[in-house]
C-alpha cells in the first residue's frame, strides 16, 4: 500500500463516488480469475485493490468525523501494526 497512492483515490472519491471505485475494484477482481496473466500482472492489480479498499476505508474514518490527515496516519498505522 502506498500512501500516496491512497490518498490520490480518496481525493477522486471526494469528488465523484465511492461506487466508481468499488466497481473498478470488481471488474479487477474479476480480471484476477484470467489464467491468461503473469504472476507480476497479478500483483499489480492486487496492489491496486489494496490501495482502492485503503481510500474506501479511510472516506469511511472521514465520514465518522476524522479530518482525512487523522484518517491516513491512523490507517497507515493499522497497516503497519499487521505486518508487524
Amino acid at each position: 500500500m502506498r500512501l500516496p497512492i491512497i490518498k490520490h483515490i480518496h481525493s477522486f472519491i471526494k469528488e465523484n463516488d465511492q461506487d466508481f471505485v468499488i466497481e473498478a475494484m470488481e471488474v479487477l477482481e474479476h480480471l484476477t480469475e484470467s489464467e491468461n496473466l503473469k504472476d507480476e500482472e497479478l500483483d499489480v492489480i492486487g496492489e491496486l485493490i489494496s490501495n482502492m479498499s485503503g481510500a474506501l476505508a479511510v472516506r469511511d474514518m472521514v465520514q465518522e468525523g476524522k479530518t482525512e490527515k487523522e484518517a491516513l496516519n491512523e490507517f497507515m498505522k493499522r497497516v503497519m501494526g499487521s505486518i508487524n
